[in-house]
């Protein structure tokens, strides 16, 4: 799985205080039923970041099939009770 990070999504991730290397860790991992697609291209996933933190994902797959990543921060916390029920 190959990333594109550039100054821009690298300076967007770490806003929300989540790292390129956790925020590919998260894809990387993403199991059922994640990732989603969230239409206009744009997928969904949630999973587990660094430390004991749940991250959320959202990325696009350009053409040449690299993941470039937009948007990355931890779960609010009512996020997280969503995310570890469905963990169950």
């Amino acid at each position: 799985m190959d990333f594109r990070w550039n100054e821009w999504n690298t300076h967007h991730v770490a806003v929300h205080g989540v790292t390129p290397h956790e925020a590919e860790d998260v894809v990387r991992q993403a199991r059922r039923p994640w990732p989603l697609h969230r239409g206009d291209d744009k997928w969904l996933v949630w999973g587990p970041g660094s430390g004991d933190r749940i991250v959320q994902v959202v990325f696009v797959i350009d053409e040449d099939d690299s993941i470039y990543i937009i948007h990355a921060r931890p779960l609010t916390r009512r996020e997280k009770k969503r995310y570890r029920r469905g963990q169950e």
